[in-house]
């Protein structure tokens, strides 16, 4: 009988339009004798796992969750946030956390914010169902105004997966590096934290084998994996059993403090978009995890690709990683890095270190390397005064849609369209939402032509410290490729 083709085919198409986790496809039958093709469905559920914020009782958080409005959505939805366990590394034991949500999302289009402050706010385990779900997005933004953690630490709270590469990690005596692991899931995860440097992997087995429990995060502080001090790292996070999500929080005594969330997936292209036009220093940190890669290095300025001089290209070393100095590569000028191969293709991973200031008054950031948008990408927390957006289209001229959300305490949403040079760097002030009040979302959308990648970058000054985050935007995966068939599958027979 034909029934189990297709009730595996019926199960599959529900379970994706449920997880949105994966694309699906249909098995190939070349007998079936039917067509099928695929629609795209919102998805239903949708995770975020925000790390814990700060070890400072100077901390101040903000967390920002946003909604797009989407046609299609599956209905009513909610969406809630529950404080993940404490763990210490290799303690074996996760301790509760007593504490209120920070936030309750009520509705798609608006965003919803809450507030946090000292060292005991927690890690936060995140989800939404129903219309909430679709592209659900939460920023957490961080306020230190003295100490060495001091700064603007920005992250976008991410979903669970399996593998993380972190490149422009350190475990320099400037420099004190946590990952930050947690797991939303009832079961504990296992995981492995590799670290690569100029010479190669770092022999040691405090890495291996980290437990971390259920529903809980636990810092992990680099410099505890090896006697080493090592100033650049590439750490890679993979997990043998369960998911977590990764972000490193990386602070310097002498440039204050971010988080490094992790980089693209290996690629031989890569595009790091959103460097500030007024750097004072810029660090590219590369590694290769296959063989030896020769890269082009070329900033995408406001009129065009420039080569900087003297930085024309990068080598990587298979197994290594390898780190330059850029200095203030853009000149004034904002732009975006761009890393083709000059022969071959072999994969490469990297990130960007960037400082402003000068001096005391020095406060840096980090933009991985990112992939393209893709049909949309959020990232809340925008605020009236601070904000910039780069768009950066490598290939070919594209056009996009910007939209600003309604305030989170006020005011309507606004759109405009942009185009974005084959190449050039765009950079803009975002539309501010009419008569706003809190805090937004920007909204970015492909509407035609060649790939685009864009980042986002917050000032918040403090005492003439130019304190900054830049948060780069990745699709929202709001929907999901679902296969459908012809024939009809309400009637089945045995």
């Amino acid at each position: 009988m034909n029934r189990p083709t297709l009730s595996l085919i019926a199960v599959t198409a529900a379970l994706a339009a449920v997880t949105g986790l994966a694309m699906v496809s249909a098995p190939d039958e070349p007998d079936a004798g039917r067509e099928t093709a695929a629609t795209r469905l919102p998805v239903e559920r949708s995770s975020a796992l925000c790390p814990a914020p700060s070890n400072s009782e100077l901390a101040d958080t903000t967390y920002t969750s946003y909604t797009p409005r989407s046609t299609g959505t599956p209905g009513s939805g909610s969406a809630r946030l529950s404080p993940a366990a404490k763990e210490s590394t290799g303690s074996g034991k996760a301790e509760p956390v007593d504490a209120k949500p920070v936030l309750t999302p009520r509705k798609p289009g608006t965003p919803v914010t809450g507030e946090d402050s000292g060292a005991g706010t927690p890690a936060w385990i995140g989800a939404a169902r129903g219309d909430l779900a679709p592209g659900w997005t939460l920023q957490q933004t961080t306020t230190v105004a003295a100490g060495s953690g001091r700064g603007v630490l920005g992250v976008l709270c991410s979903g669970p997966d399996t593998d993380f590469w972190l490149p422009g990690a350190s475990t320099a005596k400037n420099r004190t590096d946590y990952i930050h692991l947690t797991n939303p899931d009832d079961s504990a995860a296992v995981v492995d934290i590799e670290l690569y440097g100029e010479d190669g992997a770092l022999e040691s087995s405090l890495g291996e084998d980290i437990q971390v429990q259920p529903r809980a995060s636990v810092p992990v502080l680099l410099s505890t994996l090896t006697d080493r001090p090592q100033p650049d790292l590439t750490a890679h996070v993979t997990v043998r059993s369960g998911r977590v999500a990764a972000a490193l929080q990386a602070t310097d005594t002498a440039r204050g403090a971010d988080w490094l969330p992790p980089a693209a997936d290996p690629a031989a292209s890569l595009v790091l978009p959103g460097i500030p036009k007024d750097v004072t220093e810029a660090r590219l940190i590369a590694f290769a995890p296959g063989d030896d890669a020769d890269l082009s290095v070329r900033l995408a300025s406001p009129t065009g690709p420039i080569t900087p001089v003297g930085n024309e290209t990068l080598h990587v070393k298979a197994g290594m990683t390898a780190a330059v100095d850029l200095g203030d590569i853009t000149k004034g000028e904002a732009g975006s890095l761009l890393l083709t191969p000059t022969r071959g293709s072999s994969p490469v991973v990297a990130a960007l270190q960037v400082v402003r200031g000068k001096g005391a008054d020095r406060e840096t950031a980090y933009i991985p390397a990112t992939p393209a948008i893709g049909d949309r990408a959020t990232v809340p927390d925008n605020r009236a005064e601070g904000t910039s957006l780069s768009l950066v289209a490598p290939g070919a001229s594209a056009k996009v849609r910007v939209t600003a959300s309604a305030g989170s305490e006020g005011g309507t949403p606004a759109t405009e369209t942009y185009t974005v040079r084959k190449g050039a760097t765009l950079l803009v002030e975002p539309p501010a939402p009419k008569g706003l009040k809190g805090s937004y979302a920007l909204t970015v959308e492909t509407l035609s032509g060649g790939p685009v990648h864009a980042a986002r970058t917050l000032e918040i000054p403090d005492d003439g410290i130019p304190m900054f985050t830049v948060q780069t935007f990745s699709d929202d995966r709001g929907t999901v490729s679902v296969p459908k068939t012809e024939e009809d599958l309400s009637v089945l027979q045995e």
